[in-house]
């Protein structure tokens, strides 16, 4: 790894080089910048496009920072809570910001647990949005890019396990969402008209989650 000086930062970078016809940059999950380059480009012309890009950058890896720091914590309904591990603790105990513990897997059984509990509480506070809402089944996973997935042929609905950490605001829009499907399978104007019955702001839902 080389590093460079970025603003007040040190920054180590990396350069891979691809029969690409481009020049990229990412910043990797350990706020690392990784160039990917075409094997022609010299060291001294990459070295200018950091400067040239140099705020672009910037703002990529403060942002990767933020993300990296919001990781560290555990988040539990919108709150962000500092995790202790104590092995003389047989029950999850919160106090103010703080979260103790037994152990890894019991923290992951708590929070495994909460999902499916408070899913499926949802799900019933969100049936009533709805006249004749098919019976469907309720799966929970881990998602990279939807928060939520509504199957209508195997009537299912997959919830994201990571919307734990959300508002329970944001929890219901997306139920709400994924039951809307049921009646209209596109994102057309008439989908969302009926999100909009049971979650006027919808809209400014859908900016906190990035959906």
């Amino acid at each position: 790894m080389m590093k460079f000086k970025l603003n007040d930062y040190i920054v180590n970078y990396e350069v891979i080089k691809k029969d690409n016809k481009n020049l990229y940059f990412r910043i990797d999950e350990n706020c690392n910048l990784i160039i990917t380059a075409p094997r022609f480009i010299t060291d001294e012309e990459i070295r200018n496009l950091i400067t040239k890009n140099s705020s672009a950058i910037l703002k990529m890896y403060e942002n990767a920072l933020q993300r990296k720091e919001r990781d560290s914590l555990f988040w539990y309904l919108g709150k962000s809570y500092e995790v202790t591990f104590d092995n003389r603790v047989s029950e999850i105990e919160f106090e103010d910001n703080k979260i103790t513990c037994h152990d890894e897997d019991a923290l992951k059984k708590f929070y495994d647990d909460e999902c499916l509990r408070i899913f499926n509480e949802e799900i019933d506070v969100c049936k009533k949005c709805f006249n004749e809402l098919p019976e469907f089944t309720l799966k929970i996973r881990k998602m990279r890019t939807r928060w939520g997935v509504c199957n209508t042929r195997d009537k299912t609905i997959t919830l994201n396990s990571e919307l734990l950490k959300k508002d329970i605001s944001l929890i219901d829009y997306v139920i709400i969402h994924e039951m809307t499907h049921f009646f209209e399978p596109n994102h057309g104007k008439n989908f969302w008209n009926l999100v909009s019955m049971a979650i006027p702001d919808y809209k400014e839902k859908r900016k906190k989650l990035r959906y």
